[in-house]
């Protein structure tokens, strides 16, 4: 009888452990699903080299840095993401975020848009692969340190003519304002700043 009453406490025991073991998994998985963090709080582009989706498009390749621009106390995030089926014919999201995640800029460009002839001995004998590894290249490139510049726009420059005195003034009068260089979709040179006085960012063609 000893016996069988050892073994029924032992059961008992176990029964109880396990309820608490359950019990707390339920609770874990409960505050978990009412957690009050907003996902969406922190932009984390996909690793280089992570074939993950956006949308219906195939994530090739992605860099990114930060670097000041709207806002002098912080950085803001510069991202290049390469989407599409292969490297040659993809489209390149180019997207600038603020430090509290407010996208600033999206442009999308053509992949041959960073096809640097440079990299290349021969344009017009070079292998698709070798003009990809030239486009993966210029994305490495892409946020080089020589391409930013403050003030974003020299003492003795002339107004553009896509740009309206009041932006000209704004940019004009505050030297802080840092200047980002990059090629564009038709392959001119532009220059992208953010007008703090109008809270926006503006795009500068060479």
């Amino acid at each position: 009888m000893k016996s069988s009453s050892i073994k029924l406490a032992g059961l008992a025991l176990v029964a109880a452990s396990l309820s608490l073991q359950l019990s707390s998994c339920v609770s874990t998985e409960r505050e978990v699903s009412n957690s009050t963090v907003d996902p969406r709080s922190t932009y984390k582009p996909p690793v280089a080299g992570d074939r993950t989706r956006v949308g219906t498009k195939t994530v090739l390749n992605t860099v990114s840095r930060t670097h000041s621009f709207s806002d002098p106390k912080t950085k803001d995030n510069f991202i290049l993401q390469l989407r599409g089926p292969r490297v040659l014919t993809a489209q390149a999201h180019f997207i600038v975020t603020s430090s509290t995640g407010d996208t600033l800029r999206h442009e999308v460009l053509p992949a041959r848009a960073l096809l640097s002839e440079k990299a290349l001995s021969d344009p017009q004998a070079a292998t698709v692969r070798e003009k990809e590894i030239a486009i993966l290249q210029g994305m490495n490139n892409f946020f080089a340190d020589g391409r930013f510049s403050q003030p974003a726009v020299p003492a003795d420059a002339v107004q553009p003519a896509e740009l309206d005195t009041k932006t000209w003034a704004a940019l004009r009068e505050d030297p802080s304002i840092v200047g980002f260089d990059y090629i564009g979709a038709g392959g001119a040179e532009r220059r992208m700043a953010y007008v703090r006085k109008l809270r926006k960012a503006v795009v500068i063609n060479h």
